[in-house]
């Protein structure tokens, strides 16, 4: 018993040892790599919207992204008005930007398809202002987390067309 017993010790220390002992150079370098720190690669995020007649979008309209993701957002006007009586874009505001005065301020910017240029530094992207049919995207990164407002800017649109992206 005392010989089994023996033995087996002996073959449990040299598997250990074998085991632990100094590493070869591949098995080196990839304990190294294995503790340097790596960039996550963050894949993009798709958001798609539609705008109707009824004044309101239609699609996921609070999405979550994670901050510096690349976001594409795509609209397309579905209804059937022309565009001077039912037109539709999506702007992304900054952080903390008052949504009701920027939509007020929008009013006044008929010239410039109602993107105050006043506001500009308030804008983050945004679409063209598109009649029926016609659809465009936008792709930006946002990198600070928070609660990203983005509404319609076509004259009384921004109260029932609007969205959020949080960033976390």
């Amino acid at each position: 018993m005392k010989k089994i017993f023996l033995a087996l010790a002996v073959t449990v220390f040299m598997l250990l040892s074998a085991c632990g002992g100094s590493q070869t150079k591949d098995n080196k370098q990839a304990s190294e790599s294995a503790s340097m720190p790596t960039t996550e690669v963050l894949e993009s995020v798709t958001i798609e919207l539609e705008g109707h007649d009824n004044m309101k979008y239609t699609g996921d309209t609070k999405v979550k992204v994670k901050a510096g993701q690349k976001i594409i957002l795509t609209l397309n006007n579905v209804g059937q008005l022309p565009k001077e009586a039912m037109g539709h874009n999506v702007v992304v505001l900054t952080l903390g930007t008052d949504v009701a005065n920027f939509g007020t301020e929008a009013i006044k910017a008929k010239d410039d398809d109602y993107i105050p240029a006043n506001l500009a530094s308030s804008i983050i992207a945004h679409t063209k202002l598109l009649g029926p049919g016609e659809t465009d995207s936008i792709t930006f990164r946002l990198d600070t987390p928070g609660v990203y407002d983005y509404i319609c800017t076509f004259p009384g649109h921004w109260a029932t067309m609007r969205g959020t992206i949080t960033v976390q």
